[in-house]
């Protein structure tokens, strides 16, 4: 299945999603298109006019290809413009993700400040990609296309704080309006900004990712590139904490995230 298809499910059967080993990330499906998944959930069950503003998520275990797994969104609390909902995702009787979004209309405010310049990248084309190697890469980036720009590539044994460049779905994808599912499959489609300082392969995984969204989306499509970039803050004792962005090709912000990840290397 492919991302919009399996978007749809979440939309209308949420209780039973079977995610196919091609959106496999070593033992576990890709979290961002969990997280894509879950939101989908509570976004069904949200009044119309209150976009997403904020997800925040703990990846618990991994969620396992090929075997059924509930999406069960609740809704938290209803007020007069903000809907706080939560999402558990069950698979084999155990939870695997727990999730917080919260969603809310635009209000009346004074207060506006724009957001800090994009990253300045070489253009697209002269940027190197990653290939989707079988075997070699995770399954997910079959879907996916990176192209760098910034830091150095997986297990280069670098020492740069930044990773980044452009991102987008691969072109055997359906073109189709970019949505916040598919900012959540962009944003994660990355490896942590620590897999470089790794001289050879490693295993890893996220813990806790907080994402922020600007509204409203931006009217782009799934193929257009975007790009993106992440900074390393901290790391120790095998814990990073990177912060990073998502902007449009024009350099608009579109998201904000944060990752606490481990990696046992």
């Amino acid at each position: 299945m492919n991302f919009s298809e399996l978007i749809q499910t979440a939309r209308s059967n949420a209780e039973a999603i079977v995610i196919p080993a091609s959106w496999g990330q070593g033992r576990a499906v890709f979290g961002g298109l969990v997280a894509a998944l879950a939101y989908e959930a509570m976004a069904a069950r949200v009044e119309p006019g209150r976009p997403v503003r904020s997800l925040a998520i703990t990846f618990v275990g991994p969620l396992e290809p090929e075997v059924p797994a509930s999406f069960e969104a609740e809704r938290l609390r209803e007020g007069k413009a903000v809907s706080q909902m939560a999402c558990r995702v069950v698979q084999k009787g155990q939870v695997v993700a727990i999730l917080q979004g919260s969603f809310g209309s635009g209000r009346a405010s004074a207060i506006q400040v724009d957001a800090e310049p994009a990253p300045d990248f070489k253009p697209v084309e002269d940027c190197v990609e990653l290939p989707f190697v079988p075997g070699v890469m995770p399954e997910f980036t079959r879907h996916l296309a990176m192209r760098w720009a910034v830091g150095g590539l997986p297990y280069s044994n670098s020492r740069e704080r930044e990773l980044g460049g452009w991102v987008r779905f691969r072109g055997d994808s359906e073109r189709e309006p970019l949505s916040e599912a598919h900012l959540l499959a962009l944003v994660d489609a990355w490896p942590p900004a620590t897999v470089p300082h790794l001289a050879s392969p490693a295993p890893g995984s996220t813990l806790t990712w907080t994402i922020e969204f600007v509204q409203p989306v931006p009217r782009l499509d799934s193929l257009d590139w975007c790009r993106y970039r992440a900074r390393i803050e901290h790391a120790r004792d095998g814990y990073g904490h990177a912060a990073a962005a998502l902007w449009t090709p024009d350099g608009a912000l579109v998201a904000i995230s944060r990752q606490t990840v481990v990696v046992f290397g």
